[in-house]
């Protein structure tokens, strides 16, 4: 590490296009940013470089001892070089430079998941990584994003995702209809949120014992009526404020928490 890369060296610049999604799918890796997700793209052994700024390496010295322990090249960069990489107004210093991470859907069910949280379109990285955050820590299987979705390497999916992108499988598939049908054929009972749904969440335990697929919509425009039809049931949330309605984050997060409760119960039972 005695080479201090600016701004203007070509890794850097290299590294700096990885923001750009068409980037990053040409050369089949992207750029994780921060502690959490550093720390976390080690341990699962994930993390091909990693990059620190000169002026916060004492801050990141643990990183840069795991990182050379595992044999990950560590490279030392100026200040400006890491304004360069980073997307956040305060660059933390610390990057990793990763493999892709998209599991396929094939692979996922074939492991007979219980519990999935699938994303129907979702186009803000900010939501989409809170859902892999929160599904991760609910102790779902899988997340299945499906149709025109947010690259879950985007940097700010990264970052919301608080490193959980690397120990979650996160499916990407295109074709939601298809997707759909594949996710039931494999004996999942597939879910939609609705404020009209029959199923009552604070009654739906026998529902969410079994193997579930939570479908969850579009921040703009929900589900859809045609992907509400697929569902086996619509549940409503029971809303006991003034609040009409809740956010697509705070919907999963209920959502997910009452299975994960539910299973665990089966479980001990």
């Amino acid at each position: 590490m005695t080479e201090i890369l600016s701004e203007r060296s070509s890794r850097v610049v290299s590294f700096a296009k990885l923001h750009r999604a068409a980037v990053r799918r040409e050369q089949g890796r992207f750029l994780a940013e921060g502690s959490n997700a550093v720390e976390t793209a080690l341990a699962v052994e994930k993390a091909e470089t990693v990059l620190v700024a000169k002026e916060h390496l004492d801050r990141h010295r643990a990183i840069v001892e795991t990182a050379e322990a595992g044999g990950v090249p560590v490279l030392l960069i100026s200040g400006r070089a890491a304004s360069k990489l980073s997307e956040t107004t305060t660059p933390p210093g610390v990057f990793a430079v990763c493999p892709l991470l998209d599991a396929s859907l094939a692979d996922v069910l074939a492991d007979e998941p219980r519990l999935l949280a699938i994303a129907v379109e979702p186009r803000e990285p900010g939501n989409a990584g809170t859902l892999i955050r929160c599904a991760d820590a609910m102790g779902a299987d899988a997340v299945v994003l499906l149709g025109d979705s947010v690259d879950p390497h985007n940097g700010k999916c990264v970052r919301a995702s608080a490193g959980t992108v690397f120990t979650v499988p996160v499916v990407r598939e295109r074709r939601v209809a298809e997707g759909l049908a594949t996710i039931a054929a494999s004996g999942i009972t597939l879910l939609a949120t609705a404020a009209d749904g029959e199923v009552n969440l604070d009654h739906a335990d026998e529902v969410l014992a079994g193997r579930i697929g939570w479908l969850f919509g579009n921040e703009a425009h929900g589900l859809s009526p045609e992907v509400q039809r697929v569902a086996h049931h619509r549940v409503s949330i029971p809303i006991r404020g003034r609040a009409e309605s809740l956010n697509v984050a705070a919907a999963a997060a209920i959502c997910l928490y009452e299975s994960a409760r539910i299973h665990n119960a089966v479980g001990r039972g």
